[in-house]
């Protein structure tokens, strides 16, 4: 019998919001894979580092972090090939997943080389779009709004077309994109509706207006914003 592949949810940061069942599956794994950059820690490894235990063994899948798109594919190819190597030695392995491993969760990609030939269980975590939702106070969303996810490197036409379907957004992946989304906002009048969080249930967690939001803004940071009327807006 092969091993099981588990791809688990650590939440946004805050190693509190993991859940029950992923810190149990990462204190009793024997395998455990995690995505990190070629400098400087892995962030999923960094919510989970305490529950992990000294005899695992680690497999870092190392994306180089570039403004130019890099063929991650490859990285994943070698990752799958890795752990898949655990697997059909019957170990189980846990894949550490920043948030949720299915909500633009790089697991993805593990999961579609690996799973037509291993068991596979997904643990669902703590995304970043709740937790900046909590870390501003605000509903994301009422009622029959729809409420639309953009990622920040899309580019203005389709942005603006997609705001305008939407009662309620999230732009997620902000970062250098920011001034741009910041004008496209301020073109819209959608400034005063807008919140912007970065680093969301961390220390250095940033909670603001848009309108009052740093020039620069890390990877790990969200705008949200809300157009409808429900009555939670001035309660």
């Amino acid at each position: 019998m092969t091993g099981t592949l588990y791809g688990v949810g650590v939440g946004p940061g805050d190693p509190e919001l993991m859940t029950l069942k992923a810190h149990r599956l990462i204190s009793a794994a024997k395998v455990i894979a995690y995505p990190a950059p070629d400098s400087g820690h892995s962030f999923a490894r960094s919510i989970a580092a305490d529950a992990i235990s000294p005899g695992a063994v680690e497999i870092p899948m190392v994306v180089p972090m570039r403004v130019a798109r890099f063929p991650a594919q490859d990285v994943y190819a070698k990752g799958a090939e890795a752990i898949a190597a655990h697997l059909n030695a019957g170990r189980d392995v846990v894949v550490l997943c920043e948030g949720d491993p299915f909500f633009y969760g790089s697991f993805m990609y593990l999961f579609a080389r690996l799973s037509a030939d291993y068991p596979c269980e997904i643990v669902p975590g703590v995304s970043s779009l709740a937790a900046c939702s909590a870390a501003l106070a605000r509903p994301l969303t009422a009622r029959n709004d729809v409420l639309t996810v953009i990622p920040g490197p899309l580019d203005d036409d389709a942005m603006r077309a997609k705001i305008d379907a939407a009662e309620a957004i999230a732009i997620m992946k902000v970062g250098r994109h920011l001034p741009r989304i910041r004008a496209l906002l301020a073109a819209m009048d959608l400034t005063a509706k807008a919140g912007y969080v970065e680093r969301a249930s961390l220390a250095e967690q940033v909670v603001l207006p848009l309108a009052d939001a740093p020039e620069d803004a890390p990877y790990f940071s969200m705008i949200l914003i809300y157009k409808g009327d429900d009555p939670w807006l001035t309660q």
